[in-house]
C-alpha cells in the first residue's frame, strides 16, 4: 500500500512510466504548491526507486551536484554529490526549481539528458555510465521566469515536458479531506476560497494560494482552531506582507468563515 497520497489529474502517471521505461528525462512546469514534488515522490515509491531531491538556488554549483574532494585525518577523499550517487547507484535525481540554478551548473546535465547517459567528472577523470535505473527529473515555476532566468533552449529541448496546474476543484477537495480529515463542507469552502484568490490579478497578489496552504488550514481546523483564524494564519499571512492585500484577503475569507465559527 502506498505511503504517499497522490491523486492523478490527467495522464501524468502514464507519461512518467513511459519516459522511465525509455530512459528519457522529464521536465515538469507548474506553479508553487501544485503537487510537483509530491508527484515525483509518489512515482519514486511506485517504481521502487530512491528519489534524490535537490532544491536549486542562485549559489548552487556544479560541485554541489556532482561532488567534491574533502579532507579528513587521512588526507583528501572524493565525496559524490546527489547527482553522482543517483547516476552510480540508480534512482531518480529530482532538481526542484532548476530555473534558479546557475546556467553553468545545468550544463553538467547535458550528457545525462540525451542518448549518451553519461556523467563526466573532470576532477576524478571518471566517465560514469548511468545506472539502468537512473532517471533525471527537473522542475520549475514558469511564473518566476524572467529574461535573466530562462532555461537554455539547448537544455530544455532534452526533456519530455509535463505541465502541472492546481488540481480541479473536485480533486482538490478530495485531497484536502484525505490529507487533513476535515469534513466535506469545510473542504469545499477552502476550495472556493482558493478559486477566488486564484482569480485575482498579479497586481493584487504576487502568487496564488497553493493546495499545500489549503491543507495547512484544514489541519489547523481539525486540530480545533477557529476556521477563520486558521485561514488567516495559513493562507492570508503566507501570501502577502502588504496591508492592502491582507485586508482584501481577510474580507474574502470572511465571506466563507466567520470568527464565530465553531468546529
Amino acid at each position: 500500500m502506498s505511503n504517499i497520497y497522490y491523486l492523478s489529474q490527467a495522464n501524468e502517471v502514464e507519461l512518467f512510466e513511459a519516459a522511465c521505461e525509455m530512459n528519457l528525462p522529464i521536465l515538469i512546469k507548474g506553479p508553487t504548491g501544485c503537487g510537483k514534488t509530491r508527484f515525483i515522490e509518489s512515482m519514486g515509491e511506485k517504481l521502487g526507486r530512491k528519489v534524490y531531491t535537490v532544491v536549486c538556488h542562485d549559489d548552487l554549483s556544479a560541485a554541489d551536484l556532482v561532488g567534491r574532494h574533502l579532507i579528513d585525518e587521512n588526507g583528501t577523499y572524493w565525496q559524490d554529490g546527489p547527482l553522482t550517487k543517483a547516476v552510480r547507484e540508480g534512482g531518480i535525481c529530482y532538481l526542484d526549481e532548476i530555473i534558479e540554478a546557475r546556467k553553468d551548473t545545468t550544463v553538467v546535465l547535458h550528457s545525462l539528458a540525451d542518448y549518451r547517459r553519461v556523467l563526466p567528472i573532470d576532477r576524478t577523470g571518471e566517465m560514469i555510465e548511468a545506472h539502468p535505473d537512473f532517471m533525471l527529473v527537473v522542475s520549475y515555476n514558469p511564473g518566476y521566469q524572467n529574461v535573466l532566468k530562462g532555461m537554455k533552449p539547448s537544455t530544455k529541448q532534452r526533456f519530455i515536458s509535463l505541465s502541472f496546474d492546481y488540481p480541479k476543484a473536485d480533486i482538490e477537495k478530495e485531497i484536502i479531506i484525505k490529507e487533513s480529515g476535515v469534513d466535506e463542507d469545510v473542504a469545499q469552502k477552502l476550495v472556493n476560497i482558493a478559486g477566488e484568490i486564484r482569480q485575482l490579478s498579479d497586481n493584487e497578489i504576487q502568487e496564488a494560494v497553493s493546495t499545500r496552504l489549503l491543507i495547512y488550514a484544514a489541519k489547523l481546523i481539525t486540530k480545533g482552531f477557529n476556521s477563520y483564524d486558521a485561514c488567516i494564519h495559513s493562507i492570508v499571512e503566507s501570501l502577502s506582507d502588504e496591508d492592502e492585500v491582507i485586508e482584501v484577503l481577510e474580507k474574502l475569507i470572511g465571506l466563507h468563515f466567520t470568527k464565530k465559527d465553531l468546529i
